[in-house]
């Protein structure tokens, strides 16, 4: 799905192209050369009222390369933290129809951590609720994940087995029982948040497929229709390698209140995000191969924690299949719940690109 961008975010990205097309010129460029584009690009990328900072790194060329990738990356960082245009104008509607709406229950911010995990490794949470499974953290650790990945090729399938869960739009403490929480418009669903991950995916030069289809359509059968979905791209592009099944949770308590779990990260406010891997055990008998899929969500896990501190739950981990047994890196993804924002919930989906592009770069061929 091709999204929009407003002009600031679009001048901040071809800001970021600039700086990384020069920077890639210099490195390559003879030292006489480079040393006088390193100073023009150090002119085009610093703020306006530095010229004793430029006379500075005029004299010093080491270090106008380094202001030159910093610059860069912050660049990036301010393009990932706009808003954008399409979700800007979702709020704009959105408060332009909140006069018309009355409270019918209260909105909670929780920031989810260790207070709901079980178990700790490596620093990273875990809540187990199976009760009778306890995996060898360590060994699937040290194992790593399987996986191989040609950039020239599909790499990751995005899904969603509940394409209609929804968001709020506007953030404040409460909610109005007349606002769905639930669309087919994937402008505005958890479809938005898939896009989200695609393009950073994307911008890191993997190809993504990203599936909309409507899978619940009505609730029961969502997971068979949606199987069949993922069965039909596994045929027809078995290199495939990575399987997230795209959701937004739902968390209200018994007065009503309904939960968001949230984390500011560079300044901006993120739904948290919570992985969901299964295992067999219970009513599942047919998941031999679930140690896989966990012990890719601990590698995701780790990448998001040092990418994006505080942004992830602890992992879910529970006697469920969700489609995870498909192939050895699919996971059940949870992005905010319904009474986070869309705007929150499509930066979650931006750090949790970013990080899983990170993440992916170790396992190219």
């Amino acid at each position: 799905m091709q999204m929009r961008h407003n002009q600031t975010a679009l001048s901040a990205a071809l800001s970021v192209v600039l700086c990384a097309l020069l920077l890639g010129t210099i490195l390559l460029l003879p030292q006489t050369v480079s040393e006088d584009l390193l100073y023009l690009t150090a002119c085009a990328v610093l703020p306006e009222g530095n010229a004793p900072r430029l006379r500075a790194l005029r004299a010093k060329p080491s270090a106008a390369k380094e202001a030159v990738r910093a610059a860069a990356q912050e660049t990036s960082r301010r393009a990932l933290t706009e808003t954008p245009a399409d979700v800007l104008e979702w709020m704009r509607r959105a408060q332009a129809a909140a006069a018309t709406q009355k409270k019918d229950g209260d909105i909670r911010s929780e920031t989810l951590g260790k207070r709901s995990a079980t178990e700790t490794f490596r620093g990273l949470l875990i809540r187990n609720v199976t009760d009778d499974t306890e995996p060898d953290y360590e060994a699937l650790w040290d194992a790593d994940a399987e996986l191989t990945i040609d950039k020239s090729r599909p790499a990751v399938l995005i899904f969603h087995t509940h394409t209609t869960e929804g968001f709020e739009l506007l953030d404040r403490d409460w909610y109005a029982a007349d606002t769905s929480s639930r669309t087919r418009d994937v402008t505005r669903n958890v479809a938005r948040v898939g896009s989200a991950i695609a393009e950073e995916l994307e911008a890191a030069g993997f190809q993504v497929i990203h599936d909309t289809t409507v899978h619940d359509t009505s609730y029961s059968g969502a997971y068979d229709r949606s199987r069949e979905t993922v069965e039909g791209y596994l045929k027809k592009y078995p290199e495939l390698s990575v399987v997230l099944d795209v959701h937004r949770d739902a968390i209200q308590e018994n007065n009503g209140t309904k939960v968001k779990p949230i984390a500011e990260i560079g300044g901006k406010k993120a739904a948290q995000v919570m992985i969901i891997s299964g295992a067999e055990g219970g009513n599942v008998t047919d998941f031999p191969n679930w140690e896989k899929n966990l012990r890719f969500a601990l590698r995701l896990q780790d990448a998001c924690d040092r990418t994006a501190a505080g942004l992830m739950r602890p992992i879910f981990f529970c006697h469920r299949q969700y489609n995870m047994d498909l192939t050895p890196c699919s996971l059940l993804v949870e992005f905010g719940s319904e009474a986070n924002t869309l705007e929150e919930a499509v930066y979650a989906g931006r750090l949790f690109g970013v990080a899983l592009a990170e993440l992916l770069e170790n396992y190219v061929i």
